[in-house]
C-alpha cells in the first residue's frame, strides 16, 4: 500500500512517496497526455530504454476500466528517471505526452504578462519573504537529497554535463 507524507523545510513542502518499492521520490515518473488506447505494457516499452523499470502502470477508471490518460513509471534508480524526463514531451503510441518526476510536479513556466486589458496592478504570486516563482529552472529539491542525487536529476548530456 502506497503512502505519502510531507515535510517542510527551507525549500517548502515535499512529498515523499513510499510504496512497496521503497521511497520513490526520485524514481517515480508521471506520464500524462496518453492516448486512451495506451496499455501499461506500451508505457513500459517506451521507457525501458532509459533503465530498469520496477513498475509501469496506466491509471484506469475503477468502474469503466477505461484509461484516464495518465500513468506512472517507477525506475530502479534516480539516474534512469532523470534520463527519462529529459524530453518532457515524448511521443508515445503516436501521441505527444508529457512527463516529469512525479514528486516535483511539472517544471514551472513563466506566465506571460500582457500590458493591455482592464488596467490595474498585476498581483505578484509571491510575498516579500518568498522567492518569485515561474522560472523553468526553479525545481524544489528534497532537503535530504545528496549532491550526487541532485546531479542525477539535472544531468543533461546536451549541455555537456
Amino acid at each position: 500500500m502506497a503512502t505519502s507524507s510531507s515535510s517542510s523545510g527551507p525549500g517548502g513542502p515535499y512529498h515523499h512517496h513510499r510504496s512497496r518499492f521503497g521511497d520513490t521520490t526520485l524514481t517515480k515518473v508521471f506520464v500524462g497526455g496518453l492516448a486512451w488506447e495506451t496499455p501499461s505494457e506500451g508505457l513500459r516499452h517506451h521507457f525501458e530504454a532509459y533503465g530498469d523499470i520496477l513498475e509501469a502502470v496506466v491509471i484506469t477508471d475503477r468502474e469503466t476500466g477505461r484509461s484516464k490518460g495518465y500513468g506512472f513509471v517507477i525506475f530502479r534508480d534516480p539516474g534512469a528517471a532523470a534520463l527519462a524526463v529529459q524530453n518532457p514531451n515524448p511521443v508515445i503510441a503516436g501521441r505527444r505526452a508529457n512527463c516529469n518526476i512525479a514528486a516535483f510536479g511539472p517544471p514551472r513556466t513563466a506566465q506571460p504578462r500582457g500590458r493591455g486589458g482592464g488596467g490595474g496592478a498585476v498581483r505578484e504570486p509571491h510575498g516579500p519573504d518568498q522567492p518569485p516563482q515561474g522560472s523553468p529552472y526553479s525545481y524544489r529539491l528534497p532537503s535530504q537529497m545528496t549532491p550526487p542525487q541532485a546531479a542525477a536529476v539535472f544531468y543533461s548530456p546536451q549541455y555537456g554535463g
